[in-house]
């Protein structure tokens, strides 16, 4: 039951959009209209905002953090176990996808999943980001920075932890993102994808 408790809170967590939330704090319009369509940092970023592109990046990445973290450090004292966590890690990054408090129009899931990743553990993170940066400096792409990142966690994990149900959790993970990246891929290969910090049209001030 505590399992069952604490896997449909991470969803909760994971349901709220910070892309869509700071947007309307900070006076914008709807990331899911402009752009990519998709809420989060990198299309509020479009919008010209960087401040509001940080606080979506850190909302996002905070909520993963956040679910995973209590789970690892108070969750065994009520029986949550390493597949628990797992679940955890699993429903709070679904949420973001499917947000229930946004008729289930969500992000791809990139700030989530490091978030997730930190919370598993702070080196997991890390490597996963530095991966992402070195990408994404090197190619000005944040979406093929984040197919890469969301290809090696999974190695990453192996190489700390070897194979567990979080293994499966972070490779499930990172299967979602290559799909949700699918239209990205497909822009990369035709030329056509934006690159990190590109205006795009019908991202105003209201």
């Amino acid at each position: 039951m505590n399992t069952l408790i604490a896997t449909i809170a991470a969803y909760l967590i994971g349901s709220i959009s910070f892309a869509v939330v700071m947007s309307r704090a900070f006076g914008l319009s709807d990331p899911r209209t402009y752009g990519s369509k998709n809420p989060g940092a990198t299309n509020v970023l479009r919008s010209g905002s960087k401040k509001a592109a940080i606080a979506t990046l850190i909302g996002d990445a905070a909520k993963g953090w956040l679910a995973v973290w209590l789970a690892v450090h108070y969750g065994p004292q009520f029986g949550l176990e390493e597949d628990g966590i797992a679940l955890v890690a699993i429903a709070v990054f679904l949420g973001h996808l499917w947000p229930v408090f946004f008729k289930f129009v969500g992000g791809k899931g990139v700030a989530t999943a490091l978030g997730v990743l930190l919370g598993i553990n702070v080196w997991l993170g890390l490597a996963t980001l530095a991966t992402w940066l070195i990408v994404a400096y090197a190619f000005r792409y944040s979406s093929l920075a984040a197919l890469v990142a969301s290809i090696f966690a999974p190695f990453y994990y192996g190489l700390l932890f070897g194979a567990d149900e979080i293994l499966f959790a972070v490779a499930a993970m990172s299967a979602l993102l290559l799909w949700r990246h699918s239209g990205n891929i497909a822009n990369l290969m035709a030329g056509k994808e934006s690159k990190i910090g590109s205006k795009a049209a019908g991202a105003k001030k209201k």
